[in-house]
């Protein structure tokens, strides 16, 4: 599809590293598209809103934590096809620091994982890239 004539769709996303070097994933509940897939943490960023702070937004309405936005680091991005015509745009934040617990709010189940074995859960196609740069990376 031109440039011209694609639809973007912004979403931001964060990978939660805790002090063991463990990844936070969470699952997609079922009722949701792609239901028990995993996936790094965030969601779309609303109109007028920059991704750091659809990150802290999202962190915060899905598991109940408050990141430190000035520690949300730039750490790749994902640009991939979706199925409906649109085109996903993920820039992935991480972050080391929070306050709060993870506490899954929408029915999702968590896991905190090396990032050599994110390989082993089933990821949405668009995490499957941003999986293999932190496990080359971190």
């Amino acid at each position: 599809m031109p440039a011209e004539k694609a639809h973007l769709l912004l979403v931001a996303a964060c990978a939660l590293i805790d002090p063991d070097g463990r990844v936070l994933i969470a699952q997609r509940p079922e009722g949701k598209a792609f239901a028990g897939q995993w996936e790094f943490p965030g969601g779309k960023v609303e109109p007028g809103e920059y991704p750091e702070a659809a990150v802290v937004r999202e962190l915060r309405e899905e598991l109940g934590v408050e990141p430190c936005e000035r520690c949300l680091q730039p750490f790749a991005f994902a640009s991939h096809p979706l199925e409906d015509g649109r085109h996903l745009l993920m820039p992935l934040y991480v972050c080391r620091k929070w306050d709060g617990f993870p506490d899954p709010k929408e029915g999702q189940q968590i896991a905190w994982v090396k990032p050599r074995d994110l390989s082993r859960y089933a990821l949405l196609p668009a995490d499957i890239p941003l999986a293999a740069e932190l496990r080359d990376r971190l």
